[in-house]
């Protein structure tokens, strides 16, 4: 693989109140990429944050034809259902590349695409609320294990939290 590859890991039941915010700031974590010299994006397609990220990955390449967007499919059913969506069909087009992990699912297959996305990124995205289980905390502890740069945006619970406790520390 040829330049930098970032991933995105991260929720797919977003509060509404959060997408705004959460797509924002994932447009600032790509600008930010692409200024670092990353050019390849690894999304694995769930609904939420991981397809927020490939239709902004696709709008920046409109401008950035060096740009280049990698699917990582888990299984081929879910490759054979994001398929027969028009909108995600067209996401799927415009990528350069297509990997399925497995042909059938098993219960693991989610934990090792995402294994597989952090293992060949150099940078990982993360999307969290502070979850203790699931697969964006395994895909944040896959990016610790290999050492990998992670770079966390914030939502639901941390950020409630967080926004808790600023209020407590400036009393």
């Amino acid at each position: 693989m040829e330049g930098k590859t970032c991933c995105v890991t991260g929720h797919r039941d977003l509060p509404q109140k959060e997408i705004n915010h959460v797509k924002a700031a994932l447009r600032r974590e790509i600008d930010s990429a692409v200024a670092d010299g990353f050019t390849r994006f690894m999304s694995g397609f769930a609904d939420g944050v991981d397809q927020y990220f490939a239709e902004i990955v696709l709008e920046k390449k409109k401008t950035n034809p060096a740009l280049e967007l990698i699917a990582v499919i888990p299984y081929q059913k879910r490759l054979d259902s994001l398929m027969a969506k028009g909108r995600t069909y067209e996401m799927l087009e415009a990528c350069a590349d297509v990997v399925v992990m497995q042909e059938k699912c098993h219960p693991s297959v989610y934990s090792h695409r995402n294994r597989y996305m952090v293992e060949h990124s150099d940078r990982v995205i993360a999307v969290y609320d502070g979850r203790e289980k699931g697969g964006t905390v395994r895909a944040i502890r896959f990016a610790h294990q290999f050492r990998k740069e992670l770079r966390e945006i914030p939502v639901g619970l941390i950020l409630d939290k967080n926004r808790t406790n600023l209020g407590q520390n400036r009393i």
